[in-house]
């Protein structure tokens, strides 16, 4: 078990998300509760809860190409310019 407890402001540190997200969502996250009337996370329950919100693509999303062409990224051409407004 992780020796370091994080609380509310540095577990959202951490994570990268508001205080108040931890706070709207802390019945469906991992945590120590109770020491004291505080919440607290460990470094594992933070790799959890990145680990549960972590979006993987599909293997074939990016490696099939249909027809058995190039891959159809590579037919991406950059935008235009923008012109610039003076004024």
């Amino acid at each position: 078990m992780s020796r370091r407890l994080y609380d509310y402001d540095e577990a959202a540190e951490e994570l990268r998300v508001t205080k108040s997200w931890l706070q709207r969502h802390i019945k469906r996250l991992p945590h120590v509760d109770g020491l004291g009337g505080h919440v607290l996370f460990t470094d594992d329950h933070l790799d959890r809860i990145l680990a549960a919100h972590c979006y993987e693509p599909e293997q074939h999303a990016l490696s099939a190409v249909p027809g058995g062409g190039s891959h159809p990224l590579a037919e991406l051409k950059p935008l235009p310019a923008r012109s610039r407004r003076t004024g």
